[in-house]
């Protein structure tokens, strides 16, 4: 039995440092994953599973990253599938989905905020989550998440073109539901 075979198979000294740089930079992406999540989900529990489902399909598919390439966007490619693939998993067996969690939960600062300024918030966060899903993605990656449009357009398998109708319809509906509350941009 050689070095590379067997089942205590020996990991040559740069391939470890690459499966370091790999989850060090997935533990440095957990806070985008968490915030695309709970833009994608419409319930904190939902979020935080969907978090744990990417983390886990990352490490077993690490090999299917190319280093030198964007992680956060495999990543989010990676949460994007899952929680399609949920959805028809729910719309097919027709679970109930769960009320949705308290929206305080990733207000930042909320304690410290004025109660306007936790209302406003509130009324945001509530507002992107009402967003139609294709919508709802758009606007998670590029307004909240920062990727640019290519970026995101690659994530979620369209066009540019369709990513920037999808992402024009959403900032309109976002701003007339705010106006509507009373909420200004």
């Amino acid at each position: 039995m050689d070095e590379t075979s067997g089942p205590g198979r020996f990991i040559p000294h740069e391939r470890s440092i690459d499966l370091d740089a790999f989850q060090t930079g997935l533990v440095e992406l957990l806070p985008r994953l968490r915030r695309f999540a709970r833009a994608v989900c419409r319930s904190d529990a939902d979020a935080q599973d969907l978090v744990q489902a990417t983390v886990e399909r990352a490490l077993l598919k690490r090999s299917g990253w190319t280093p030198g390439t964007r992680l956060d966007s495999w990543a989010f490619t990676i949460m994007r599938r899952i929680h399609i693939d949920d959805a028809r998993s729910k719309a097919r067996w027709g679970k109930v989905l769960s009320p949705e969690d308290d929206l305080t939960s990733n207000v930042a600062d909320a304690a410290q905020a004025g109660e306007a300024l936790r209302a406003d918030a509130l009324a945001v966060q509530a507002a992107v989550r009402s967003l139609p899903d294709d919508q709802r993605l758009a606007v998670a990656l590029v307004l909240i998440d920062g990727l640019s449009y290519a970026e995101a357009a690659g994530v979620l398998g369209v066009p540019a073109g369709t990513l920037t109708s999808r992402l024009v319809r959403g900032r309109q509906t976002l701003l007339q539901t705010l106006a509507e509350q009373g909420v200004t941009a």
